[in-house]
């Protein structure tokens, strides 16, 4: 008898340099290995947000190694649940998948004190996610 697959979840927003790198930071970090997470952009900045790069070391997460990822058609094919955040028709569409639009501020521009309230907000909505995937939160 094979194990039931791990849940796969890709975060999509346009740059993945704030929004989604924080969503796939937290979900690594809480599921602690019992979700697949990937997360990417429509059209990908040169590197992270510093800002939120910050604001996830003040809690903890260290994402200043993550580079931005382009979004591809495999990335959304081989995940369970693509969530968006900000990234619009840019996002390709597959029946079968779970679509889920958070709507957050982006935190582009934004120094860390901005960013802290973006963070905890992504924070408690994957903590949402992974109660319904019936995944308990590692922390």
């Amino acid at each position: 008898m094979s194990a039931p697959a791990v849940p796969s979840v890709l975060f999509v927003c346009v740059h993945n340099a704030g929004r989604s790198q924080m969503a796939a930071a937290f979900l690594t970090h809480l599921a602690a290995g019992r979700v697949q997470v990937r997360s990417a952009g429509s059209a990908p900045a040169d590197a992270v947000n510093p800002a939120v790069v910050e604001a996830m070391r003040e809690v903890g997460i260290d994402i200043s190694a993550e580079t931005p990822k382009v979004l591809t058609v495999e990335a959304v094919q081989s995940s369970d649940v693509v969530i968006t955040m900000g990234c619009g028709d840019a996002c390709p569409y597959f029946p079968g998948k779970r679509y889920l639009d958070w709507t957050l501020d982006d935190p582009a521009g934004q120094g860390v004190e901005a960013v802290r309230p973006i963070r905890d907000g992504i924070e408690q909505r994957v903590r949402g996610l992974l109660a319904e995937l019936g995944v308990p939160a590692a922390v």
